[in-house]
């Protein structure tokens, strides 16, 4: 919690101090109206009063309240700007390191609990801070200012107050014990209920074609159900409070007043005396009247500082909670490091010398000892077996993972040494997932910061290399025709290839394939592949795929065998030599059709 707090503005830290020196104020405002109470309380015992006297004690009390007023909003607004710009810092450094992180960083934290952090969380700090400015600075100071008010003007009275104060703090104590463990678990729950509505959101055609939506809303009802369970104790517990407090002031306000009139029947009047010494007795006592009435009043401040005290530390533990929980996501570290390098002595050639990767937390390498050269304006195709590592070797090129051992080299330079945007604007990753914005046609084309900027000729061009211009100019308007979130309102073809013509806008060195030709169909894939040979000659194709017709004219194919390289040659050249690829043409094309194909 201290390390998220230390990253407060300068500004807010400022503001912070006068919210202190405010509340001091508002304090000693506060409590000067039981002393002024106590002397109106005298003022209406004595015989010889003067009305004025009334009115200048009640204009002091009055004038106490408006400042103590005045001083409460304006701790407030302070309190409610500085909660609000923390949030927002907060939330903005959470979202940029989210965004920063690499791809192996990311699997550390579910999307539902990433969502959780970035919202809920932040939340309970805010309100944490919103209240501590205004109730935990206020109530340890009203305390301590009212007991040494009270000390020493009646110890029968003082037991009093220590004994409310005893039960209080033991209170106090109890229910922390309690309910922090609780609170715990609440945000664990939290990220339960959102994962879960997550998954039916994004799968929701496939519940509906499995008719599991009974099964959904029952899966959902499980994890609903135990956040209410927790949330109904956790506020069953702070329910409790409010009648212990009020039975507490209570008490107080009665035991005052009965120790106080038991004290007040101990100042003897004396009927036989002189009647100065009557006047005296009267005076000692209304002047312990006024008292035990001051002291009442001081009493329930401090039981009520108590109570403040008690609200915060039941808010304390949960965004104790939320703060670990953020600091999980800052303070995680990037493997994946920029580097320093912005040009290089080569153009669109990309090079693996005895490259091996392991996954973090695997026992053992995932690609091993790769070696291959792709020369610029060459396609470098890979195929092999569901798990062989071939979307793991795209992603060392495009630097979503650095290699373990081994070099990789773009351009004749290690990936590792050049800036993230000098390596982005050299290539052009599609990953598997096509993925587009809540955006214009055109907005998602020339989404990005790239090299050269681009244009709406660019748009055109790449849309109609991506075979994508004819369902994208009959839609209602064209260009700009809207986009829902994740491209919902597109085909999974369409889709793939408004993500591949995003990234031929970009004009790459190296354009990288990550099976990104699995949702076209074959016509759409051949003519796709002919219009990026001729229309990007001297682009550098690295292609990913598992269908033999999307990569049989590759000039040099990579078959990948449980991480290893099976075999390096042309397609004509690996039937001949390499059994796995063999095996894999033959499970998709007969020999017929390849011979035909050929």
């Amino acid at each position: 919690m201290l390390h998220i707090l230390s990253n407060m503005k300068p500004r807010d830290r400022w503001l912070a101090l006068v919210c202190l020196l405010l509340v001091c104020g508002q304090v000693y405002f506060d409590l000067r109206l039981p002393d002024y109470t106590a002397e109106i309380t005298v003022l209406i015992s004595s015989e010889v009063t003067e009305l004025s006297e009334y009115y200048s004690a009640g204009a002091k009390m009055l004038g106490c309240a408006l400042c103590s007023a005045v001083m409460t909003v304006i701790v407030g607004y302070f309190a409610a700007r500085i909660a609000s710009d923390f949030s927002f810092d907060v939330r903005a450094k959470l979202f940029n390191k989210v965004s920063a992180l690499g791809a192996g960083e990311i699997k550390k934290f579910s999307t539902a609990s990433l969502i959780t952090r970035t919202t809920n969380d932040i939340t309970q700090i805010q309100m944490l801070i919103a209240m501590g400015l205004q109730m935990m600075l206020r109530a340890p100071i009203m305390a301590v200012w009212a007991i040494i008010k009270i000390v020493g003007k009646s110890w029968q009275l003082s037991v009093v107050v220590a004994a409310a104060v005893v039960i209080v703090v033991t209170s106090m104590i109890i229910l922390l014990a309690v309910m922090i463990p609780k609170f715990r678990i609440v945000q664990k729950q939290v990220d339960g209920v959102n994962r879960i509505t997550q998954e039916n959101l994004n799968g929701i055609r496939v519940v509906r074609a499995f008719n599991a939506e009974k099964y959904q809303e029952e899966k959902f009802d499980d994890a609903n159900t135990s956040l209410m369970k927790t949330q109904l104790f956790t506020g069953r517990g702070m329910a409790i409070l409010s009648p212990i407090m009020m039975f507490v002031q209570s008490c107080v306000s009665v035991g005052i007043y009965y120790v106080g009139a038991r004290l007040i029947n101990n100042i003897n009047v004396p009927l036989n005396g002189t009647v100065s010494e009557m006047m005296l007795a009267v005076s000692d006592r209304a002047t312990m009247l006024g008292e035990v009435v001051s002291f009442s009043s001081y009493a329930l401040y401090v039981i009520m500082s108590f109570v403040m005290l008690l609200m915060i530390f039941m808010m304390l533990p949960r965004a104790q909670v939320s703060a670990s929980r953020i600091n999980e996501v800052i303070d995680c570290d990037i493997a994946v490091q920029e580097g320093q390098e912005t040009k290089a002595s080569e153009t669109g050639t990309v090079e693996f010398k005895d490259v091996s990767f392991r996954y973090p937390d695997a026992s053992e390498d995932c690609l091993k000892h790769i070696s291959f050269t792709a020369k610029k304006g060459e396609t470098v195709a890979f195929i092999g077996a569901t798990g062989s590592g071939k979307s793991t070797l795209a992603g060392l090129v495009a630097r979503l993972y650095d290699a373990t051992s081994g070099k990789v080299l773009v351009d004749g330079k290690e990936v590792s040494g050049y800036s993230f945007e000098t390596l982005y604007n050299k290539i052009g990753y599609i990953p598997q997932k096509a993925t587009l914005f809540a955006d214009t046609v055109e907005g998602n084309i020339s989404f990005g910061k790239s090299a050269q900027k681009v244009t709406t000729d660019d748009v055109e061009r790449a849309l109609d290399i991506a075979q994508a211009s004819d369902f994208v100019h009959a839609m209602d308007d064209g260009l700009q025709s809207h986009i829902s979130q994740s491209g919902s309102n597109v085909s999974g073809g369409q889709k793939q290839r408004l993500a591949i013509a995003r990234t031929i806008a970009r004009k790459p060195e190296i354009l990288i394939f990550d099976d990104s030709f699995s949702a076209l169909d074959y016509k759409t894939d051949r003519v796709l592949r002919q219009r990026i040979k001729t229309d990007l000659k001297g682009t550098t194709c690295l292609i990913v795929a598992q269908r033999i017709g999307t990569i049989r004219h590759a000039d040099r194919i990579v078959v990948l065998d449980n991480g290893a390289v099976a075999g390096i040659g042309t397609h004509e050249e690996l039937m001949k030599n390499c059994e796995v690829y063999k095996q894999i043409a033959l499970s998709q094309l007969s020999a017929d059709e390849l011979a035909a194909n050929a």
